[in-house]
């Protein structure tokens, strides 16, 4: 059994089409057809049912997944202990919102680099329906996102914090530091807000309807520093993470809004597909991110 086949295994496993995966290893899709068939002739079984367009694996498919993992696995296992993986090489690919990129990343990666100075670094940012197609193609390693508590089959979560969602404005506003604003009352104010597809965005839309009322932001932004940026020199009020604020508000800047009877809780989250063996460097990202989100370090 060669290592090529069940790399290639793995990948139409997880792609659940051959002609992408051939394009992602580089072959020709007949070259991935051939292997696939080698490896069914040595296993003694058939791992994909091919049925017009679309490609399954076959119950025998799915439960040769974490033997063909565990063999890919050790082999980096022998091969770390040889080329020392006290000294990580390759690449990471992070897919993200740019708000947890600009608000809690950049502490992780300038130690992930410190550990991995011979690690790339790749950032892949976007709205999260882009975000979970790049986990399922395989175009990143690791997904980091705010949504509410997402479950999926054919994803690993390694880590899961629970984030605010808060009113703010600048801390010259009058409501600053208020208790029990109306929500009728703070709807009047001039709103700043993220894109209408933000998770935490279309929840506040949702309330508002539910109340009969009605929502006018004067800007809508995916670009969650020039939200911040626009509250400190405006008298508008904006709905954000509280870790997007954090900082403003501990300095004094930014002020927080309570509004009566309302929440709206997020969670953050980081996820790699269930059918991706991990490098050193994942490892190693993945142990970062559980010291400094479940320690809060990342509000600090």
């Amino acid at each position: 059994m060669e290592l090529r086949t069940v790399a290639t295994f793995l990948r139409v496993a997880e792609l659940q089409n051959f002609s992408k995966a051939a394009e992602q290893l580089g072959y020709s899709q007949a070259a991935v057809t051939v292997q696939i068939q080698q490896l069914e002739q040595q296993l003694g079984t058939q791992l994909f049912e091919r049925i017009g367009k679309r490609t399954k694996l076959t119950a025998h498919g799915a439960q040769f997944i974490p033997y063909a993992l565990k063999l890919m696995n050790d082999i980096e296992d022998a091969q770390n202990f040889i080329n020392d993986v006290s000294s990580p090489a390759g690449t990471l690919r992070i897919a993200t919102a740019e708000s947890m990129l600009l608000s809690i990343l950049p502490p992780i990666l300038s130690e992930f680099h410190e550990i991995c100075p011979n690690v790339e670094v790749s950032i892949r940012i976007g709205l999260i329906s882009e975000l979970f197609d790049m986990v399922r193609q395989n175009d990143v390693d690791v997904l980091f996102f705010l949504d509410k508590k997402t479950e999926f089959p054919e994803w690993i979560k390694v880590l899961e914090r629970p984030e605010k969602i808060i009113f703010v404005a600048s801390s010259t506003h009058p409501f600053a530091d208020k208790q029990n604003v109306p929500l009728e009352q703070i709807l009047l104010e001039p709103f700043v807000l993220t894109e209408k597809s933000v998770s935490y965005r279309y929840d506040l839309e949702q309330i508002v309807a539910g109340k009969n009322l009605e929502l006018h932001p004067f800007l809508e932004t995916g670009n969650t520093d020039l939200i911040i940026r626009t509250l400190l020199h405006t008298t508008s009020v904006s709905f954000l993470p509280e870790y997007v604020a954090h900082n403003y508000i501990s300095s004094g800047r930014l002020a927080m809004i309570q509004v009566a009877d309302f929440e709206v809780q997020m969670a953050s989250q980081l996820v790699y597909h269930r059918n991706k063996w991990l490098t050193p460097q994942m490892n190693i990202f993945i142990e970062l991110m559980k010291k400094y989100i479940t320690t809060a370090d990342y509000l600090d």
